[in-house]
C-alpha cells in the first residue's frame, strides 16, 4: 500500500512538473513572436512594413542587441536561411548521396537550408562543388532564384507574348459586272500620271498587316518591353534576368528604394530590400496581406497598368 501511495505522488509530482516547464515555454515563445520591434527601424524607415510583417511569422529575425541592421547587405547563406522559413516548395531534385558543397561543413549553421534551397530549385553552387556562403546576393540574383523556385514565367499567369488574333475573312457579296470601257491610246497615255500614284498608294495599303503585327506584338507587352518600360537602368539588367525580373514586375513583387524606376539590378541587396522582395512574393501568393493603402512604402512597390489586367 505504502509502495502505492509513492508512486501516485511520483505521479502527481512529475504531472506539475510538465505543467510548469509547458507554461513557462509558451510564456518565452510567446514574449519572443511579440518581439517585431526594432531600434533601427522607426516607424517611418521606408522597408518598415515589409521587415516587422516578416518579423511577426518569424521568416526573417533581428540581432542580440536589438538591431535588425537593414542596410547589411544579404549572403548567400542567410538568403538560403530566409527562403527556408518563407516557403514550402516541394523538393525538384535531390543531392546525390556524399554530394557536398566544398566550403560547406556538415555543421555549418545554414548547412540544411542551403540543401533545401537548391532541392527546391531556387538557389545552386558554382563550378568546381563551391557555394560561396559569404558572397553577397544581388538584387538580380535573388529575383532570379525566386523565379527559379516559384516558377513565375511558367505560371498561368506569367510573362507571355499571346499569339495574334487571326483575321476573319468578310463575307462580301457578289458585285455586278461592270462594262468595261475602252479608251484610245492617246487618251490613256495622257491619264498614267493620275494611274501610278494610285497604283502605288495600293502598295502601302498592302504592308499595312505588317505594321499591325508590329503594334500587336508591342501591346502583348513581353518580357523586354516591360522591363525597358519600367525601368530607367533596363539595360544593365542582365539577359538571362530579363524574363525574371519582367514577370516579377507584373506581379507588384519589386521593390525599388529611393526611386521606384531605378532597379541597381547588380547592386547587393540589404536585409531591408531583401523582406520587401520576399513580403511581396508572399502578397503575390495569397499568403499574406498587402501592406496598408495608406502606407508610405506603396510608392517603392513598381507597378504597371497591365498588371491587373494581365493576372485576371
Amino acid at each position: 500500500m505504502a509502495q502505492l501511495t509513492k508512486l501516485a505522488l511520483t505521479g502527481i509530482s512529475l504531472l506539475s512538473l510538465n505543467l510548469v516547464v509547458f507554461t513557462v515555454g509558451a510564456l518565452e515563445t510567446s514574449a519572443q513572436s511579440s518581439s517585431t520591434y526594432f531600434r533601427d527601424v522607426p516607424p517611418n524607415y521606408w522597408a518598415q512594413p515589409f521587415i516587422q510583417g516578416l518579423a511577426a511569422r518569424n521568416i526573417v529575425a533581428g540581432y542580440p542587441d536589438g538591431t535588425f541592421r537593414p542596410q547589411q547587405p544579404v549572403d548567400r547563406d542567410e538568403f538560403a536561411a530566409i527562403i527556408r522559413k518563407a516557403f514550402d516548395q516541394p523538393p525538384v531534385r535531390q543531392i546525390e548521396s556524399g554530394a557536398v558543397y566544398k566550403d560547406i561543413p556538415a555543421n555549418y549553421w545554414a548547412a540544411r537550408p542551403i540543401e533545401e534551397a537548391y532541392q527546391q530549385g531556387f538557389m545552386a553552387g558554382y563550378p568546381g562543388g563551391y557555394f560561396r556562403p559569404h558572397q553577397p546576393v544581388s538584387r538580380v540574383e535573388a529575383i532570379v532564384a525566386l523565379n527559379k523556385g516559384l516558377d513565375l514565367i511558367n505560371n498561368p499567369a506569367a510573362v507571355s507574348v499571346p499569339t495574334t488574333a487571326k483575321e476573319v475573312p468578310q463575307q462580301t457579296q457578289p458585285k455586278a459586272a461592270k462594262r468595261r470601257i475602252f479608251l484610245p491610246l492617246a487618251i490613256t497615255s495622257l491619264m498614267q500620271p493620275l494611274l501610278i500614284p494610285q497604283a502605288q498608294a495600293a502598295q502601302t495599303n498592302i504592308a499595312t498587316p505588317a505594321t499591325t503585327k508590329q503594334q500587336a506584338t508591342n501591346v502583348s507587352n513581353p518580357a523586354s518591353v516591360i522591363v525597358t518600360n519600367n525601368y530607367a537602368d533596363a539595360n544593365k539588367i542582365p539577359q538571362y534576368a530579363v524574363g525574371s525580373v519582367a514577370a516579377a514586375t507584373k506581379r507588384n513583387i519589386v521593390v525599388n528604394y529611393p526611386k521606384a524606376n531605378v532597379f541597381n539590378p547588380n547592386q547587393a541587396a540589404t536585409r531591408g530590400e531583401i523582406s520587401a522582395l520576399v513580403y511581396q512574393t508572399l502578397v503575390s501568393q495569397n499568403k499574406i496581406q498587402p501592406i496598408a493603402n495608406n502606407s508610405p512604402a506603396n510608392q517603392y512597390i513598381v507597378e504597371t497598368q497591365t498588371n491587373n489586367q494581365n493576372l485576371q
